[in-house]
């Protein structure tokens, strides 16, 4: 974010732009596309957010809260 805060949004496997807001969606299921059945996990301010990265969440859920907070660089799918 703009201000240097680091959000993680859990559960989110999608996200896109709606106005001036970036919603961040969970699409539960191998179609991986936002329509109507999507759930929305988290909105943000488009003008606050510099950078959207994906995690891989099997390697973050194996690494225990200290490593995780830790982490500096994992391996990136894109969004």
């Amino acid at each position: 974010m703009k201000n240097r805060a680091v959000e993680r949004v859990a559960g989110a496997d999608a996200y896109q732009q709606e106005g001036q807001m970036t919603t961040f969606f969970r699409t539960d299921g191998p179609r991986a596309t936002v329509d109507s059945w999507s759930t929305r996990v988290a909105s943000f301010r488009t003008a606050e957010i510099i950078i959207i990265r994906r995690f891989d969440d099997a390697l973050l859920a194996a690494l225990s809260l200290d490593q995780q907070s830790e982490v500096t660089e994992l391996p990136l799918r894109s969004a």
